[in-house]
């Protein structure tokens, strides 16, 4: 029979996997999205490329964070959680690069149509 802290335990750790590997990686990556096409509508396409660049800092920062708090502080181990979170972040990050492209073809096409109307 298993022993009770012993499956509390590893029912909390398999939640951390599911939250620090997952979901935090796809809400960091949607928070950077919803600003991202806020800046390409809102600012044009050049400053939609210079809140790339800002958002790789910013990325690196907390996929360093969320290694940090995993690995190191609730102790998760490395050989299942970096490869989860580093796959869920790069598949987000993929997915973010095609819907920020489309948002630019919009937003040139909506400047071209106003440009030749007035």
């Amino acid at each position: 029979m298993l022993d009770r802290d012993y499956f509390f335990s590893y029912i909390i750790s398999m939640i951390l996997y599911i939250v620090l590997g997952i979901l935090a990686p796809i809400i960091l990556n949607l928070m950077h999205l919803v600003i991202g096409i806020y800046v390409t509508l809102q600012r044009g396409s050049v400053m939609s490329l210079g809140f790339s660049a800002v958002g790789f800092l910013t990325k690196t920062i907390g996929m360093l964070f969320l290694t940090w708090l995993g690995v190191g502080y609730f102790e998760l181990d490395f050989r299942i959680y970096v490869p989860l979170l580093t796959f869920f972040w790069f598949f987000t990050h993929i997915v973010e690069a095609f819907v920020i492209q489309h948002y630019i073809k919009v937003n040139d096409t909506m400047r071209k149509l106003v440009d030749s109307i007035g």
